[in-house]
């Protein structure tokens, strides 16, 4: 008995690139301006020049479509470095974070992010599964190099390094406001390697 004929993809699959990518500018041209909280589906669909199906048909929520879109940004913005040394490595990774939150419209999106994520324990778990995470999934690959290279001990604690990395340039430009420049990530970057117990290469 002849198999009957299969229907042409729908769906995901005939998802045009051009509309996903008109609608991802415009979550973030929302977020940027609007913040999470006031963020609606009706205005990401109206700035993107696409009715609000369209928003649907790739996202099943509000806050799976702005997941979405902060994590594409977030985690394709950092890639492992492997300069040859820890130190080459920890200065890339730090100039990374650093463009990362002076990122122009990024800057203004992910104070608010955290905000609302302090309030709303879902969003905190999206963003630390879908952002968070990745990101430290990558960096902790220059922490292994480093580590067979002789450069840290086979002990180092990875989660403390992680924090450690991110932190300094964080407060630097989250809480103090103020954009890091060339001189700061090289002292920064010393500072980290100090804490870390770092070595040279064997």
């Amino acid at each position: 008995m002849p198999e009957p004929t299969r229907r042409a993809p729908s769906g995901a699959a005939a998802l045009r690139a051009d509309k996903t990518v008109a609608i991802a500018e415009a979550v973030l041209d929302e977020l940027a301006e609007q913040g999470y909280g006031r963020l609606s589906m009706e205005a990401v669909a109206k700035r993107a020049g696409v009715g609000k199906s369209a928003l649907y048909r790739r996202w099943p929520s509000k806050q799976h479509m702005i997941i979405a879109v902060v994590s594409e940004l977030s985690v394709e913005r950092l890639e492992a470095p492997d300069t040859g040394s820890l130190r080459g490595d920890v200065l890339a990774l730090l100039r990374s974070v650093a463009d990362w939150l002076t990122h122009p419209r990024f800057s203004r999106i992910f104070p608010d992010l955290i905000a609302e994520a302090h309030r709303d324990p879902a969003l905190a778990e999206a963003l630390a599964r879908s952002v968070g995470e990745p990101r430290r999934a990558r960096a902790v690959v220059v922490l292994d190099r480093a580590v067979g290279r002789g450069e840290l001990p086979p002990d180092t604690d990875r989660e403390t390094a992680l924090d450690l990395l991110a932190a300094l340039v964080y407060w630097h430009v989250s809480v103090r406001g103020v954009r890091p420049d060339a001189d700061y990530l090289e002292r920064t970057t010393e500072t980290v390697l100090c804490a870390l117990g770092a070595r040279p290469a064997a």
